[in-house]
Formats: C-alpha cells, structure tokens, sequence
C-alpha cells in the first residue's frame, strides 16, 4: 500500500542544524553588547558621559544589571570606567557601536523600502540588526540600493 510521495524530511543534518543554532546564540551573546555600547556613545555625545543610572533609565533595567553588564564590557574592552564619573568607549567600543548603527540603518532602509511603516522599521531592525548574516545584510543593502535607484 502506498501513501503518495515521499515527503522531503524537515529536518537538517545534525551540523546544519547546529550551525545555524551556533549562530543564534552568538546573536544574543552580541546583542546585548551592542545595544549597551550604541546607548553609551549615544550618551557620551549628548551630555559627555554616560552614567549607570542613565543607561538603566534607557533600557529599562535594574542598575545592579547594568553593573554587571559593564563589568563584562569592561572585561572585554570595550569600556573603561572612571571613578565618580560615568562609562567611556574604548576605541573597539567606538567601533562596535559605529558597525551596529550601520547594520541598524541598512535593516531599517530595507524594511522601509519593502513597505513597513518607519517607526515599525525603526523597532523592528533593533532586534533583526543582531541577527542577520552578513550575506543577508549585503542582500537588504543592494535591495535598497536598487529601490532607491529605480524610484
């Protein structure tokens, strides 16, 4: 008795599989560096440092979060922190923090160009900035080279 064809499993192989979950977890490991490294220079340019309690009020965390945070930005680098003053960028933070605004802009153009109104583009990129690879990336920013081109 036969039941049709064959259906194409829906599974990965088990490398596959893992490579791609590898590369989700990076993400989030990321995310959360790039999102504390973006609001510190956004704080550092408008009112000279960026303080622990402001970062807070910006998340929307807890301060002993962000406390543990920054030691881990600190441990990697990426901030340098001075006493009875606020949290600066090392130049890798800089740097961190100037690629995610331009993976940020390249989603939220893409976004835009495909229809989505700007302030949901705005919110959405936030998260899809961290997760896109760099072929995907390259993939939205010649989508809208090409949109903004032809219009």
């Amino acid at each position: 008795m036969t039941n049709g064809p064959k259906k194409p499993s829906v599974l990965l192989e088990p490398a596959a599989h893992a490579a791609a979950f590898r590369q989700a977890r990076e993400a989030r490991r990321n995310e959360i560096f790039e999102d504390y490294v973006e609001l510190i220079d956004d704080l550092a340019r408008a009112t000279g440092e960026a303080r622990q309690v402001d970062i807070a009020a910006h998340l929307g965390v807890a301060q002993p979060t962000v406390a543990r945070t920054l030691d881990r930005l600190a441990e990697a680098g990426l901030v340098e922190r001075k006493p009875y003053r606020g949290v600066f960028l090392s130049d890798t933070g800089r740097e961190l923090a100037s690629a995610g605004r331009k993976r940020h802009a390249i989603v939220e153009t893409f976004l835009i160009d495909i229809g989505i109104d700007p302030e949901t583009a705005r919110i959405d990129a936030e998260g899809i900035e961290h997760h896109v690879s760099e072929a995907t990336l390259n993939a939205f920013r010649n989508f809208s080279a090409r949109e903004r081109r032809d219009n």
